[in-house]
This record gives C-alpha cells, sequence and structure tokens, in this order.
C-alpha cells in the first residue's frame, strides 16, 4: 500500500471512528463500555504486533548502525552530538511547558472540584531512586529486555555489543551483514503489519469516545486547547531550529515524516510510529548508519512531546490545589524531570508514571492524577506526535552535522553520502 493511500486510509478511520464512538455513547449508552472492550482490542491487537517487532528492530539497526561507523571515535562523536541536541531539546521542551502552563492557569481557570483524598489514582508511582534509576538503564538480561520492549535497557545492551563489534573491525563484518538482513526483513514485516494501522486507529477513538463521550472535551476544553497551543508553539520552536541546521528542508522533513506521526497521534503511542518514522527518514536522506543509530537513542532521551506535559501537568494539578512552588522548586522539577524522563516508553499513559512520582516530591497529592485519566488519552495522542516530530529533526540534525545527509539531488539520485 502507497504511503498517501494509508494516510488517507487512517485519516478516514480516524473520522469513522469518533463518529462511531458518539453514536454508541449517545443512543447506546447502556452497551457503551462493552462496545468500548470490544473495539479496543482493534489497537490492542496492533499495539502488540508493534512491540513483536521493535526489539528486534532496535537491536539489529542500531547494533547495524554503530557497525557501518567504523570506529569508537566516530561512535562517541555521533553520539555525544546526538546527546547534546537531547539535552538541549529537552530543556526547551521542560523550560516551555513550565512557562505556559504559569501563564495561561489553566487549573485556576477551569475552577475544577478537587478530588476525594481517598480516592486513588490507580497510577503506581514508587520512589525516585538512583538505584531504581540503574535498574530501570541496565538490563540483567537482554533476554529479558527485549522480552518486556524496555527500549532504554536493548539501547544500552546494542551500545556494548556494536561497540565491541567496531573494535573488532573486519572480523565482526559477516555478523554486521547478517544483522543488517535482519533490520531488513523486520521493516519489510513492518509493512505487513502497517495493513492494520487503519483498523487500530478506527477502534481506538471509537472505544475512547465511547466510554468518556464528546462532553469530557467540554469540560476540559480549556485545559486541552491550551496544552495543544503549547505543543504547537513547540512545534514551531523545533522546526524553527531544526531549520537553522538543515534549512528550508525542515519543511520538507516534516511532510516526509506526516505518516508516522499521524499514526502516533491517532494511536496515542510514538513507539507504533517508530518503523515506519525510520524507513521515511532514511527516504528523506538522512543516511542508514546515521538514523539507526540516532533514533532509537531518542526514543529512550528525546521525547519532547511527553516531557513537556510532565511539567505542564504537574503544574496544572499544583494549581487546582492552589499550591504554590517557589522558583527554586521549580528548577528542581525540572531537574528531577530531566532524569525521570528519560526512558520512558513510547507507549499510552507512560507519562503518567513519572508525574505520579513528581506530586510527591513536592507535596501536591497524588489523587490530582484523577483529573486527568478521562482526558489522558486524548492529551497523549498529541504529546506522541509532537515525540515523532522532535526525534526525526534531531536525526536529521546529526546527520547534517556528521555530513551525512543526502541533498535532494542525491536523494532523487538514489545516491549515498560520502562516508566520513
Amino acid at each position: 500500500m502507497s504511503s498517501k493511500r494509508l494516510t488517507r486510509y487512517i485519516l478516514v478511520a480516524l473520522v469513522l471512528g469518533i463518529l462511531a464512538g458518539y453514536i454508541v455513547n449517545t443512543a447506546f449508552e447502556s452497551s457503551a463500555a462493552t462496545f468500548a472492550s470490544r473495539v479496543e482490542l482493534l489497537p490492542f491487537a496492533f499495539l502488540r504486533l508493534i512491540k513483536m517487532i521493535i526489539a528486534p528492530l532496535v537491536f539489529a539497526t542500531l547494533v547495524v548502525g554503530i557497525g557501518k561507523m567504523g570506529d569508537i571515535a566516530t561512535v562517541g562523536r555521533v553520539g555525544g552530538k546526538a546527546l547534546g541536541w537531547f539535552i538541549f531539546a529537552s530543556l526547551v521542551s521542560l523550560t516551555l511547558g513550565l512557562v505556559l502552563v504559569q501563564t495561561l492557569e489553566p487549573g485556576k481557570a477551569m475552577q475544577l472540584a478537587i478530588p476525594d483524598a481517598a480516592a486513588t489514582s490507580g497510577v503506581q508511582s514508587g520512589a525516585l531512586t538512583l538505584k531504581g534509576f540503574i535498574e530501570h538503564l541496565i538490563p540483567a538480561s537482554i533476554a529479558d529486555a527485549m522480552s518486556r520492549n524496555e527500549i532504554l535497557q536493548i539501547v544500552v545492551f546494542s551500545l556494548f555489543f556494536g561497540v565491541a563489534m567496531a573494535a573488532l573491525g573486519e572480523r565482526s563484518r559477516p555478523v554486521v551483514e547478517v544483522l543488517d538482513v535482519v533490520a531488513h526483513i523486520m521493516l519489510k514485516v513492518t509493512g505487513y503489519v502497517m495493513l492494520f494501522a487503519p483498523l487500530a486507529v478506527f477502534g481506538a477513538l471509537a472505544g475512547i469516545v465511547a466510554k468518556e463521550g464528546i462532553e469530557v472535551i467540554r469540560v476540559y476544553g480549556i485545559f486541552m486547547g491550551e496544552f495543544y497551543l503549547a505543543l504547537v508553539i513547540l512545534w514551531v520552536l523545533l522546526v524553527t531550529l531544526g531549520g537553522l541546521v538543515i534549512g528550508p528542508r525542515v519543511l520538507r522533513l516534516i511532510k516526509r515524516v506526516r505518516e508516522p506521526t499521524l499514526l502516533a497521534f491517532s494511536t496515542a503511542s510514538s513507539e507504533a510510529a517508530y518503523p515506519k518514522t525510520l524507513e521515511e527518514l532514511e527516504r528523506f536522506g538522512c543516511s542508514n548508519r546515521v538514523a539507526s543509530f540516532v533514533l532509537p537513542l531518542g526514543y529512550s532521551f528525546n521525547l519532547d512531546g511527553s516531557m513537556m506535559y510532565c511539567t505542564f501537568a504537574v503544574m496544572f494539578i499544583a494549581q487546582v490545589y492552589g499550591i504554590e512552588l517557589s522558583f527554586g522548586q521549580q528548577v528542581v522539577m525540572v531537574a528531577i524531570l530531566m532524569l525521570t524522563s528519560k526512558g520512558i516508553a513510547g507507549v499510552p499513559r507512560a507519562s503518567l508514571v513519572v508525574i505520579a512520582a513528581t506530586l510527591g516530591q513536592f507535596g501536591i497529592p497524588e489523587t490530582g492524577l484523577l483529573l486527568l485519566l478521562g482526558v489522558d488519552h486524548f492529551l497523549d495522542m498529541g504529546r506522541s506526535a509532537t515525540n515523532v516530530i522532535g526525534n526525526s529533526i534531531a536525526t536529521a540534525v546529526v546527520s547534517k552535522w556528521e555530513g551525512e545527509l543526502r541533498t535532494e539531488d542525491e536523494v532523487l539520485a538514489g545516491a549515498q553520502p560520502a562516508k566520513l
């Protein structure tokens, strides 16, 4: 199926899903929960298929990307540039969310009823400890990390494996070639899985609208509108910063990744868009070795939309409870979120765990999360799409810095960039 045709089908499925959910919610309210539970099996099955692909695809592409770089010095240089951009983009995202939520003050404007103190959000936060971070970072077993789709742990193992392979030089060439074939096979499998994307989009939107109804959007209209305004501003900032490096082509990049962005938006999962994003970045002109290296890192360290949501949501809940955080506390909160947000899986509601843990650090009741659970899916759609945009721009920027970004003429001619 062509990219444009699949995009059209996803858009049609999105509209039909909202319409079907609205009809069930209003005309068949008594059976809405049953309908939602059945139709949500479609996105559940699709995301399971995506998870089936992610672990071998990330491992194969990242190891091959490192292997093709040829030496450890190049790996360190590219990785340093990527992490430098990630940290900068993270600070921009977190700070922008903090500034806008305090400027717009949705928590005060909406005047929502405070949840009962005895209620529970159902989100397991856990304490923020250095030991917990290390456990999340370093896998006890690569098989266990792959079975649970722990992207950050897979990335860590792949980095060690790839660097060791690069150090062996020509002796590891057969392994590089085998994994390169594995990566291409997994991308082919991705093509088959993407055929089910419209059904998943339909099920996701029909289910959430049938359960929550359009009314929830009206009640939380101010918060949702201001959050999406913040996302638009973040998009403009990221595109502008990317344009300073790669020039006007950044707009063509955004057009190129519209399908994976739409897929992430519709399914509320940036993870679902990973395989297609990698494919489109290479078609845009990013070299395989840089894209295969930077994009997996970005999925662990550069989730711009999710990070901005963390500061936005924490301050929103604080405003509802009338809790004022000092400037020093806000700086500490940004620093904490810089660490705890790393390695957030690109799956629905992962940000809520980080937010729940952060609330407890500043004496903000965790039950405040109940204010967001009803609309979190709609918010997750926007931040998942933003994660795709942020990582696409980051990969293109690092490719440009490395001299590995083909020109439009080279892309049309099928030429590859010169190796450094």
